[in-house]
């Protein structure tokens, strides 16, 4: 399968409606100690901030809010007033959109100052361009969340920021379905343009936990905590990357506060995670009779089950995205990004998603259905007992 830089990291975008206004968990290896967050919990900022979030209502916009607030800071948020608007009564709201062709355009947010503006929901350069330009002479730092794919490729195990970045042929397009990773590096260069030396690019992996519009890690809480047997993919050898949306959101805060800037590989857990034990201490921590039916890579190829879509989250250690679930985080480490144990998010996960309406839990979003897995799993059980058999 041949993955988008779109549908590798954000395809969340779709899901939840219109990009450019979008206002956009946790992971350690089992066992790991936990952070709650970066900073203990209940710290207070030794200088309080008023912070500007662009989105901020959708996924990682209210776990930068809840954070920020938790750390003492003010927030404004500024969006088109059409996702959860009922959220955060008590935070000054200012409507507006992104695109300054748009009637309302940015006009909410001209002569305001603050002391720092996180971007959530920043797609297309010239959009970005228009919100920097105009903050710029106000603001005295930029936090931009951008991601793990504005690289040119996923192909090399241990990418750093200064690994060569995904271009595109016309700059100016806007087509972010087709473009999405070399849009989102434009994005960081039209933020730093017009902000030279405030800019703070913080470029997750997958991002995941309670309140995901995607299901790409929720598939796998879910379908554990179904029980019987589950299709597992390749050997439980290939590692795996991804970082709860509460401990983006408490180090992107925390880089506000300390004023970092450059960019940022942003991704868990601390120490290389594979997927075997994933998934083996996601079984443990909920209790299940769920029994994993580890299949290799050949078999799922052969009967067409695709690497991040059917098997959410998951990617072969060779091959074109053998780069995914090896990103070096280390330069984040080393400005205190922590992370609270998979256990945490994975129990979080499925509470929050077990919470939901009837009719959100009846479908996934990500992965097999219960009727192709069963199909899959057949088949593989055919094949793994004839094998069996005639060895026998």
């Amino acid at each position: 399968m041949k993955l988008s830089r779109r549908d590798v990291i954000q395809g969340a975008a779709v899901t939840v409606g219109s990009l450019w206004a979008m206002g956009c968990a946790t992971t350690g290896a089992a066992g790991e100690p936990g952070a709650q967050g970066q900073e203990a919990a209940g710290a207070k900022a030794s200088k309080p901030l008023s912070i500007l979030v662009l989105g901020g209502t959708k996924f990682l916009g209210p776990a930068l809010v809840e954070y920020a607030q938790s750390r003492g800071h003010t927030v404004t948020l500024f969006n088109r007033g059409k996702t959860n608007p009922g959220l955060f009564p008590n935070v000054e709201k200012l409507q507006g959109d992104r695109d300054p062709n748009k009637a309302e355009g940015l006009k909410a947010l001209e002569g305001r100052k603050w002391d720092a503006v996180v971007d959530t929901s920043g797609y297309v350069p010239r959009i970005v361009k228009a919100s920097a330009e105009l903050l710029g002479p106000n603001v005295g730092h930029y936090a931009f969340i951008s991601t793990i794919s504005v690289y040119k490729d996923l192909t090399t195990p241990g990418i750093t920021e200064s690994y060569p970045l995904a271009q595109v042929e016309d700059p100016t397009t806007e087509d972010v379905n087709k473009h999405y990773g070399a849009l989102k590096a434009l994005c960081e260069q039209a933020a730093e343009a017009a902000m030279p030396g405030r800019v703070l690019n913080v470029r997750p992996g997958l991002i995941v936990g309670p309140d995901d519009p995607t299901d790409r890690f929720t598939y796998w809480p879910v379908r554990l905590s179904r029980g019987g047997e589950v299709l597992a993919p390749g050997d439980g050898q290939d590692p795996v990357q991804f970082i709860d949306a509460r401990d983006l959101a408490a180090w992107t805060i925390l880089g506000v506060e300390r004023r970092l800037t450059g960019a940022y590989n942003a991704t868990g857990p601390t120490r290389p995670l594979l997927m075997r034990d994933f998934l083996e201490s996601s079984q443990k921590v909920l209790g299940t009779d769920a029994r994993l039916v580890w299949a290799d890579t050949a078999f799922l190829a052969k009967h067409k089950v695709e690497h991040w879509g059917d098997m959410p989250a998951w990617a072969p250690r060779v091959g074109e995205d053998a780069g995914l679930g090896r990103i070096s985080v280390a330069k984040a480490l080393a400005q205190g990004l922590t992370f609270r144990p998979i256990t945490d998010t994975v129990r979080d996960t499925l509470a929050w998603f077990k919470a939901e309406p009837p009719e959100r839990q009846a479908k996934l979003k990500a992965g097999l259905s219960p009727e192709r897995e069963k199909e899959v799993l057949t088949a593989w059980h055919q094949e793994h007992d004839k094998g069996n058999a005639q060895a026998g």
